[in-house]
């Protein structure tokens, strides 16, 4: 028998530990966010397990329960027999726009478990995952998962790196957001810069249908959604197209880029949003990379691999490779122009 390091088992197991940890708090998060837990203890903290359930409306022995594990994990306080969220957890837990809310991430990764069946059978047959058959919550998940930082830096930061997109939007352009999903972008864009015309084109039915239904909601005259696919949707002489999160996705990113091309108007803009990676597997090894990397077996590839020709690209391509897709499509000029912690962006032209 194989003579074992003691030392690197017992630092190897206690890593997984914490993974488990982790792992099973995924339901009690979700639970916390649906019973509003977390915004009611932010608001009435300090307080006790009995105090939570009164004001939340739930039973004091649940919330008890779940009360003394949130506080073994580190996400809620404990002192002196109650209960309070520091500012740091209700800014991850309790803040709907906080730039690290990360509720949407436990919900994708319940997804993920949910999915597995599917994507289990996939690793025999090499076939993919079709996004539409893929866990019924998964398509909110993932809109819920990216929301903060889009919510935090698509205005802010994002559209002012791209070379004179703002002062055309201000002035009134027309742009199309491709793979949009259920169109938080395409709507945070429109209600931005309301003198500009928006299109979200998604090739999923429900996405278009709940991205409709959210710029109904706001009111939003300058926006509308409709189905199609990135290398055929319809419309043309756009002064700025917009993937968010998606190239990666589509089984032929190749072609979807060449229409790009062609549906932008001269001197138009291509905004590329991608998770950041970095050009190997080497540079992805890091907590980012894990998480990206298990997202990407679980969702990414098998819907890309249920499209076309299949290319897979992967949530952890790189710039490199994206780049050499970008240009495929007749663009001459790719730069990274801004990046976050989850993303970077490309700017093509």
């Amino acid at each position: 028998m194989t003579q074992l390091n003691e030392t690197t088992l017992n630092e190897l197991v206690g890593r997984i530990l914490g993974d488990l940890g982790g792992a099973v708090s995924v339901p009690l998060v979700r639970i916390g966010d649906a019973l509003d837990l977390y915004k009611t203890l932010r608001d009435i903290g300090p307080a006790t397990a009995d105090d939570l359930a009164e004001a939340a409306g739930c039973a004091p022995r649940y919330v008890r329960e779940w009360l003394a594990a949130q506080a073994a994990s580190g996400y809620v306080h404990y002192e002196n027999g109650r209960f309070s969220l520091t500012p740091e957890q209700a800014y991850v837990f309790a803040e709907p726009d906080s730039p690290v809310n990360l509720i949407g991430a436990f919900d994708t990764a319940a997804a993920m478990v949910e999915n597995q069946p599917k994507v289990q059978s996939a690793f025999k047959t090499g076939r993919g995952v079709a996004w539409g058959d893929q866990a019924g919550c998964m398509f909110c998940a993932v809109a819920r998962l990216f929301r903060p930082g889009y919510v935090n830096a698509l205005v802010q930061d994002w559209l002012p790196a791209l070379d004179g997109v703002v002062d055309r939007l201000k002035a009134g352009a027309t742009v199309a957001d491709v793979g949009c999903g259920h169109g938080l972008s395409t709507i945070l864009m429109a209600q931005a810069f309301p003198n500009s015309r928006f299109i979200g084109y998604d090739f999923h039915a429900d996405s278009i249908a709940a991205a409709t239904a959210h710029a109904r909601a706001d009111g939003l005259a300058n926006v509308h959604f409709k189905v199609g696919r990135a290398q055929d949707f319809d419309g043309s002489d756009f002064d700025l197209i917009t993937c968010f999160d998606c190239l990666h996705d589509m089984g032929d990113p190749k072609t979807a880029a060449a229409h790009i091309r062609k549906a932008l108007k001269q001197g138009g803009t291509w905004m590329v949003v991608e998770p950041t990676a970095g050009d190997t597997l080497e540079d992805n090894i890091n907590p980012v990379g894990r998480l990206y990397y298990s997202a990407s077996t679980m969702i990414c590839v098998p819907t890309s691999l249920a499209q076309e020709t299949g290319l897979a690209l992967g949530a952890q391509a790189g710039e490199k490779r994206l780049t050499e897709v970008i240009r495929s499509g007749g663009f001459t000029h790719v730069r990274r122009a801004a990046q976050t912690p989850l993303n970077m962006v490309l700017e093509a032209t």
